[in-house]
């Protein structure tokens, strides 16, 4: 995130097309649950859902897309599912990083890396390295992630460069070494599963983030929802804290 992105500082150029989605896959377990089915054959079909979000977002010319795979605080549930989950992430790293190389798609992910096991940090490493000269869709997953431990983590980066606090430190000077530096806050946040919360997602990038909430559970997300998500976008009117009469006014005079 630069400076010139940040809608707190200065007022973004807006388009009737999200540039940046971010999504909080939630309804997994409970999809999985419904049909009396273990809930990690919930989060396996998950999978098949990015999939589809990310052909979509791609067919739609999206140029960043955000998902929150694992939280910080999803440690706390049982180990057991916390080691299928793991199972799972590392083979969809084994099983989709060349077919995201093969489509010109960048992949990246976010969170402190330090919990998970060596081969999935392996893996993460091998695909952001043959990932990164790509430029149709950067593909963002957020694992072990949090809002405040990305705060807290740009601080200390921030300080480390410095011996010294500067007394007027500026936004743009902390901004730069949150995790997500390389790419515009998001225009579009969705949530899946009918909770009506952001869970310490992107605290900092959210700011004047339009909000989508939808009672679809995650693993029935497709096509058909993501329109329906961004056609909710475009019926919104972004003021980052202008009056409605400003923005007319703008129009007019960019016209």
């Amino acid at each position: 995130m630069t400076q010139e992105s940040s809608s707190i500082q200065a007022i973004p150029k807006t388009e009737n097309f999200p540039k940046h989605i971010a999504i909080i896959m939630d309804g997994n377990g409970r999809w999985a649950q419904s049909r009396f089915m273990p809930r990690i054959s919930g989060h396996k079909q998950g999978v098949e859902t990015v999939r589809g979000v990310i052909k979509a977002c791609m067919e739609r010319g999206v140029p960043y897309l955000t998902l929150f795979a694992f939280s910080s605080e999803n440690w706390r549930r049982p180990n057991e599912e916390i080691d299928s989950l793991m199972q799972l992430f590392l083979t969809a790293l084994e099983q989709e990083i060349t077919k995201l190389h093969e489509n010109g798609i960048c992949f990246k992910v976010v969170g402190d890396l330090s919990k998970f096991d060596s081969k999935i940090i392996e893996s993460i490493q091998i695909g952001e390295q043959l990932t990164a000269e790509n430029n149709r869709l950067t593909f963002t997953v957020a694992a072990n992630y949090g809002g405040r431990w990305d705060i807290m983590q740009a601080v200390r980066k921030m300080l480390a460069q410095s011996s010294e606090l500067p007394l007027n430190i500026q936004e743009e000077s902390l901004a730069q070494y949150l995790a997500l530096s390389y790419a515009p806050e998001p225009d579009l946040f969705i949530r899946t599963g009918g909770e009506y919360r952001i869970s310490n997602f992107l605290l900092w990038q959210l700011a004047y983030t339009e909000l989508y909430f939808t009672n679809t559970l995650w693993p029935d997300f497709d096509e058909h929802e993501l329109e329906l998500a961004i056609q909710s976008y475009q019926q919104r009117e972004r003021r980052f804290g202008r009056t409605s009469e400003q923005i007319r006014m703008a129009i007019s005079t960019e016209g």
